[in-house]
């Protein structure tokens, strides 16, 4: 075989691998069409935006496992969540690549950032995903490490890693407050990570009220339970007995508790200090609520009193 055949051969071949890791996005796309978070890149920048590293750090040369690799800096939409091909105008650079493998041609290493036990493509896009096509285990990188307090699993999806960082402020809340122990509530649970912080912030408020012209300050414990019973629980009860969580579906009492209270100030402000915290759960219910839940609070209300017991009815 001559070099023109031996060229016309790779090319050739390359042009095969390709159509199959394409054939094989396709399918993965349509096995996760039910969930397709499950089939996506993560973004390293929605990953950066959820954690919030504070610094980062040079690591070096490094050989990186792929399965490792588990996003991208600026190319997460070109690839799936195996880095299988999901664009045809990837085609060309993809086949060059191959073909450099194909032909034994060393091509320089990768750039990657480490955050969480996992890795971000910084450059190499392509060269990871003929790599992993190919069924490569390792690659050469150049690594810049991010510090992050939350372990990534390579499976997580950004939801996944959400709910991670959510478990882990809760775990430190309820260590650092005992605010379990405490108040016997183990369901302060929020949508979004930073809530803690801002539930933190609440009591601390709360005790500086109550030490305001005092010799003697409360203690944080004492404040804790202050805030939870005269505070935090009557407004919990409002979100419930008025089922306003209906109306913002997705959310917990919790995530509206931290939403009532900061349009509870605003009126306040407006209206005088004595409006009533009911009245703004109901002001914020109608001007941020979705109408559908006034729909579905009247379904359920209907549906509890047909199958309330006789014996729980009005005589």
């Amino acid at each position: 075989m001559n070099d023109e055949e031996n060229v016309s051969g790779v090319v050739f071949q390359s042009s095969e691998d390709f159509n199959r890791a394409r054939n094989r996005a396709i399918f993965s796309r349509i096995q996760h069409f039910m969930n397709v978070d499950k089939d996506n890149l993560l973004s390293f920048s929605d990953v950066k935006e959820i954690l919030k590293p504070k610094n980062q750090s040079y690591q070096g040369m490094q050989i990186v496992p792929l399965n490792h690799i588990v996003g991208s800096e600026g190319r997460y939409h070109d690839f799936n969540k195996h880095f299988l091909p999901r664009v045809e105008h990837i085609r060309s650079r993809w086949q060059k690549v191959d073909q450099a493998r194909l032909q034994d041609v060393v091509l320089p290493p990768i750039q990657l950032y480490e955050i969480g036990g996992v890795y971000f493509v910084r450059d190499g896009n392509h060269r990871v995903s003929v790599a992993r096509t190919q069924g490569g285990e390792v690659i050469d990188a150049e690594v810049v490490s991010l510090s992050s307090e939350i372990p990534i699993d390579p499976s997580m999806t950004a939801d996944d890693l959400r709910k991670s960082l959510i478990k882990y402020e809760k775990d430190l809340f309820y260590e650092k407050t005992r605010f379990g122990e405490l108040t016997g509530d183990n369901e302060l649970d929020f949508s979004e990570p930073g809530r803690y912080d801002v539930i933190y912030n609440h009591i601390l408020v709360h005790k500086y009220y109550l030490d305001e012209g005092k010799e003697v300050k409360l203690s944080f414990d004492d404040a804790l339970r202050s805030w939870y019973t005269n505070v935090y629980a009557p407004i919990i009860k409002i979100i419930k007995d008025e089922w306003i969580e209906l109306n913002f579906p997705g959310n917990s009492p919790s995530d509206l508790y931290v939403w009532i209270v900061k349009h509870w100030d605003f009126l306040k402000k407006k209206y005088g200090v004595d409006y009533a915290a009911s009245e703004a759960a109901k002001d914020f219910t109608v001007k941020y609520g979705q109408s559908r839940g006034r729909f579905l609070r009247f379904v359920g209300a209907w549906f509890e009193r047909l199958f309330k017991r006789p014996s729980d009815r009005p005589h």
